[in-house]
């Protein structure tokens, strides 16, 4: 009000269409505070953690903690859905966004039917950006949950253990082949998973 000039009533008008968007927090008899920026994305498409990081506004950064190729488990076979066991490259990264931890990625490529991807540089560009702008896909499955993540997890995401966060896993295929699965693990409040659709032909339900 001093630095503006303006009444009361013009700041809660400014501050509070900023409140909705979810750029501001408004906290009664503590203040209003920039909050931390949330991701939306559709459900039904596969969303690239960078350009929807930037498209916020915040700077994106991409550290990628180890990169392993060998034959997939057991499990990694179930989550590849694989009918036998073949190589796989194993990638365990993590995005920032405005130099805070955002999500933690873990992936599985299909080497059999993305050989390229062992050669790819995934020190210097995100796995599904990669992916995205490489390997066509025909089909994808998103599972999604909450989770207490285990100590290790929110210590990689700089957030007090018990916290809850969102789990995304994703299965995506190119026609009958696998391409890949990735579990990517967001602290709760940094994401939203957002669907907008029709009711079917002759609903009445509302």
């Amino acid at each position: 009000m001093v630095e503006y000039g303006c009444s009361r009533m013009t700041v809660n008008k400014a501050l509070a269409p900023l409140a909705e968007a979810g750029l501001i927090e408004r906290r009664r008899k503590f203040g209003t505070f920039v909050a931390r920026p949330r991701i939306h994305s559709a459900v039904l498409d596969i969303p690239d953690i960078p350009a929807e990081v930037s498209g916020r506004g915040e700077a994106y950064d991409y550290e990628l903690l180890s990169r392993r190729v060998r034959p997939a488990t057991a499990r990694e076979m179930e989550e590849l859905g694989l009918e036998r066991s073949a190589e796989v490259l194993v990638l365990k990264s993590l995005h920032r966004a405005g130099g805070r931890p955002f999500a933690l990625e873990e992936r599985l490529i299909n080497l059999e039917t993305v050989p390229q991807a062992a050669e790819a540089d995934f020190a210097a560009t995100a796995p599904g950006s990669w992916l995205l702008s490489h390997v066509p896909w025909t089909e994808a499955e998103h599972r999604i949950s909450a989770a207490n993540v285990p100590k290790a997890v929110a210590a990689a995401l700089g957030i007090k253990l018990m916290t809850a966060c969102l789990l995304l896993e994703r299965r995506t295929w190119r026609g009958a082949d696998r391409i890949t699965h990735v579990r990517l693990i967001f602290p709760g409040e940094a994401y939203d998973l957002v669907a907008r659709f029709a009711p079917k032909r002759g609903s009445t339900e509302t």
